[in-house]
């Protein structure tokens, strides 16, 4: 740019101005310069504790994972053991049916056993009752000695 327009003692003035004015711009930079180191630091120090959170919700996210595994062991062996008690059910109800039928069949067998000894007694008072009748032939047969 030109200055041959502008009188040698404003010209001077300018150029006395110019580095005082870059001295005042350095010296207004060097507060900026602090700040942003401290919001570098601050910024660092923000990475450091999102990066310590990011791994504390990866711990937490594996405890929860864990503890999720953990579970379904549970409940696949509450499946089992209920699985388990089904057949145990199952092969009580037909134990109870066995122990039923022998049940009736040992009745049965009572009732059977029962039956034969009253034939057998209705077999022996008539085996009793022809004895008594033999016996009253012979004597009616005997003769009398007087």
């Amino acid at each position: 740019m030109n200055n041959d327009h502008i009188p040698p003692q404003q010209q001077r003035k300018q150029t006395e101005q110019v580095p005082t004015k870059a001295d005042d711009g350095r010296e207004a930079a060097e507060p900026d310069r602090g700040l942003a180191e401290e919001h570098g630091l601050s910024a660092e120090a923000a990475r450091n504790e999102a990066e310590h959170l990011r791994r504390l919700a990866e711990e937490a996210r594996e405890g929860r994972d864990h503890h999720r595994e953990a579970l379904e062991a549970i409940r696949q062996e509450r499946e089992r053991l209920r699985d388990t008690a089904e057949t145990a059910r199952a092969a009580s109800e037909e134990a109870r049916g066995a122990a039923e039928a022998a049940r009736r069949a040992v009745v049965d067998a009572v009732h059977a056993t029962a039956d034969t000894l009253s034939a057998t007694l209705e077999q022996m008072k008539v085996v009793e009752e022809m004895r008594r009748t033999l016996r009253e032939i012979k004597d009616v047969n005997k003769p009398a000695s007087n």
